[in-house]
């Protein structure tokens, strides 16, 4: 039927859709001002922050000293509207400075500039290409040796400049010249950067009101003062004209274009590494909107263009600003802008008293900040996780090479140490402590072609003639090292030995023969692999020349007995005896299952794999036909019944059937009379327990129908009606009947299909398939 349309309500419909971008923008408006309360304040400390901490990366890096504060205020405005991290502040930051200070060496500041803005189109373009996630592929230990690193360099530059002296161009010329600074002391110098080394270590043990005031910002202050009044004559900084007499356009390299090529791609890679590790450590530190990565790197290529264009430092998101602005109470992306706009502020109309700064106070604040890049907590995870080497050789590498140099010398070994412990496979043969007893040779990992020298070595320190027992646990597993345990097993057969493969990993080992090898998922399994529970007679290793599986002689079968209970326990002790001992260490004086499982005695009902359930879990009662009997009718169940209630305090009961029971077919054929006297008048007898479940069979009981429309056989409906039945037995039961009316105990009914391997839900209405999300069962 067509539908009508209202005119007057469709230009109504139109005139509120065109009001909606109003709308938004009122909502923003108030957004902005609702935040305001919070954020200005926040800014203002961030200014304070940044301030001193520009003009010394700025001073450290060889660049103009206003470049640091134009970058300052470049970083907060540009990349606070842009960026995709809310709370991150960006600026100049300390894990360039010594970059930066090799390009102003080499190129000059003007290309250094231009260096800049081109790193800025190549973090650009990463961001609009969407790697930033990518970006973030890179090892932890290397990024924090690279800091480290560029620390210990900060460290060692400024105690030149510390001490009154130049500092050198290099990590090692500025260590080799250190004792003839230390001889050659300017000692106001000194004095003004111990001063403020003091300060800021102490700063944390003045009172609180007093630490309201950034402690960089206080040190400089104070040396800065001390400087005008005891020591008049020291080195200042100094510059001529003001803030934007310092702004510049870049020049273009004058030849060294793969130098200059290369500088921009370290530049836009190490400030974008930087920016994202420090996005995803402030957004660990609140709990609103989360970093959107390529946005971040959008904002901070955007940034950097900028300030390159202006004649500013490289911008990267600081670590130290951030966290500032979040203990700070900053709710929005509005502080960020508005400390970059306090910055600006103040290098216009106050940029005389920089100049009273001397370079020795600049020096004491960046030894403190180079140091606090050295974590020792770090040094320590490193030497915990196997990642010490890596550490260490990045760190040298950094310092007495150069940044570049070292982060790519240190991602090549990070790589080959991952490399190494990946596809490193562990082989060893174990020597059998009796004579009788097997020599085993374990196998674990991934199996490659990169194995197979070691393979072959341990392979053939195995004596001839003995009986051997491969355990295979890989995760991997190619055709060559199929080929070559092959191999071995025919050429070791040859001398009348005997080999059995036991494979616990992920892999088939006749897999690899035919498809291309790929890494497996993870098994989640509790048992062996089935030809691990029934083989009897085949070694489950193949055969190149047959193609198939390789038959053990009978004799062997004697000397292996496969089906023994005492080598599954032997196989336990060696396999699983380990996994299992923390998990029973805390039932040693006791259990407390929350669950009594009534399930039939049938071998292949496992109660714990179908509720994926450990030792202590279940309450287990098992008898034929997973039946419960009235009181006084039998002791067994009637006691198994008071101790999990009375006794261990549980929370429900599951009764559990399953399909093809044969105490069901016994039922059946009884009822047809087809009995079978062979199993004598106790099993007769206590079938008993399950006649009132085929009575209720004939009279069409809900279970029956909803089996019978599902399509289980006539045995199998009866199983399902049989567990309702128990189930109701339950409720009349003297013990277990009044736990369920107060509602202390749940009773549920469930039901194995040994076809599919899936559990039903038997209910007294009719049964539910349990999906994979986990239906949880009501109690019935």
């Amino acid at each position: 039927m067509p539908q009508t349309i209202d005119t007057a309500s469709k230009h109504e419909h139109v005139q509120r859709t065109e009001k909606l971008p109003e709308a938004g923008s009122k909502l923003g408006r108030l957004s902005f001002l609702g935040t305001l309360g919070v954020d200005l304040p926040a800014s203002l400390v961030v200014f304070l922050v940044a301030l001193p901490l520009s003009l010394g990366i700025a001073a450290a890096s060889g660049a103009p000293v206003m470049a640091g504060l134009i970058a300052a205020a470049v970083g907060g405005i540009v990349a606070g509207c842009l960026g995709g991290a809310p709370l991150q502040v960006s600026g100049p930051a300390a894990g360039l400075t010594v970059v930066v200070a090799g390009l102003v060496e080499e190129f000059g500041w003007p290309v250094t500039c231009a260096i800049t803005a081109a790193a800025g189109v190549v973090q650009l373009l990463l961001g609009v290409s969407r790697v930033g996630r990518a970006a973030l592929a890179v090892s932890p230990v290397v990024v924090k040796a690279m800091l480290a690193g560029i620390g210990i360099t900060i460290v060692l530059q400024q105690l030149q400049v510390l001490l009154g002296s130049k500092s050198a161009d290099s990590a090692l010329a500025n260590l080799a010249a250190l004792p003839a600074a230390i001889t050659n002391v300017e000692l106001h110098a000194a004095l003004l950067g111990l001063t403020v080394v003091a300060i800021l270590l102490g700063w944390k043990y003045v009172p609180r009101p007093v630490r309201r005031i950034p402690g960089p910002l206080a040190a400089v202050v104070i040396g800065t003062a001390l400087s005008v009044a005891m020591a008049p004559g020291v080195e200042r900084i100094s510059f001529s004209g003001s803030l934007f007499d310092a702004i510049s356009l870049p020049n273009l390299p004058d030849g060294s274009w793969r130098a200059a090529a290369l500088a921009v791609i370290s530049v836009a890679l190490i400030a974008s590494i930087e920016s994202l590790l420090s996005a995803v450590a402030v957004d660990k530190m609140h709990n609103g909107p989360r970093t959107n990565l390529d946005r971040e790197l959008v904002g901070q290529g955007s940034a950097n263009m900028v300030s390159g264009m202006l004649g500013g430092l490289p911008v990267t998101g600081v670590i130290v600003r951030s966290a500032t602005n979040v203990e700070a109470g900053a709710a929005s992306r509005t502080s960020a802008v508005l400390h970059g706009v306090w910055v600006l502020v103040f290098s216009a109309l106050f940029a005389g008293l920089i100049q009273l700064i001397p370079l020795s106070v600049l020096a004491g604040l960046l030894v403190v900040i180079g140091a606090k890049l050295i974590k020792i907590a770090d040094i320590k995870m490193s030497h915990r996780t196997g990642d010490f080497l890596v550490y260490v050789v990045t760190l040298g590498c950094v310092v007495f090479l150069n940044l570049l140099e070292g982060v790519i010398i240190g991602l090549a070994l990070a790589a080959a140490c991952v490399l190494w412990r990946v596809l490193r496979t562990q082989i060893q043969a174990h020597e059998p402590s009796t004579p009788s007893a097997p020599w085993r040779v374990t196998i674990a990992g991934s199996c490659s072609f990169f194995a197979l020298p070691r393979l072959n070595r341990v392979l053939h320190s195995v004596p001839e003639g003995r009986n051997v027992v491969v355990e295979l646990n890989a995760d991997y597993l190619d055709h060559a090292f199929r080929e070559a345990l092959l191999a071995w097993q025919d050429q070791y057969r040859a001398s009348r030995g005997t080999v059995l493969l036991e494979e616990h990993g992920n892999t088939v080992f006749r897999d690899a023969a035919y498809r291309t090898p790929q890494r497996q998922e993870p098994r989640e399994f509790p048992l062996p692999p089935r030809a691990a529970w029934q083989s009897t007679r085949v070694s489950d290793v193949e055969s190149p020349s047959s193609g198939g599986i390789q038959s053990v002689a009978d004799d062997d079968v004697e000397r292996l007995p496969l089906r023994s209970i005492l080598l599954g326990i032997d196989k336990y002790h060696r396999r699983f005896a380990d996994k299992v001992r923390p998990l029973v260490h805390d039932l040693t004086d006791g259990q407390n299952p929350d669950t009594l499982f009534v399930a039939c005695v049938d071998s292949r009902v496992n109660p714990n794999l179908i509720t994926s359930s450990g030792p202590g879990d279940l309450l287990t009662l098992r008898n034929i036909g997973n039946v419960v009997c009235g009181e006084g009718q039998d002791a067994s169940i009637d006691s198994a019944l008071s101790f999990a209630v009375k006794g261990l305090s549980v929370d429900s009961i599951v009764i559990c059937g399953h399909s093809n029971c044969g105490a069901m077919k016994a039922v059946i054929a009884d009822a047809e009379g087809k009995g079978n006297p062979a199993l004598g008048d106790g099993f007769d007898a206590w079938l008993d327990h399950a006649r009132p479940s085929y009575r209720a069979l004939l009279a069409e009981h809900p279970v029956a129908r909803a089996a019978e429309a599902a399509g289980y056989s006539l045995v199998d409906q009866l199983g399902m009606v049989n567990v309702a039945v128990q189930l109701s037995k339950l409720e009349d039961h003297v013990v277990i009947g009044p736990a369920l009316a107060e509602g202390r105990v749940q009773a549920t009914g469930l039901f194995f299909d040994i076809t599919t391997a899936r559990v039903v839900l038997v209910t007294p209405e009719g049964i539910e398939q349990l999906d994979a999300s986990g239906m949880v069962p009501q109690a019935t």
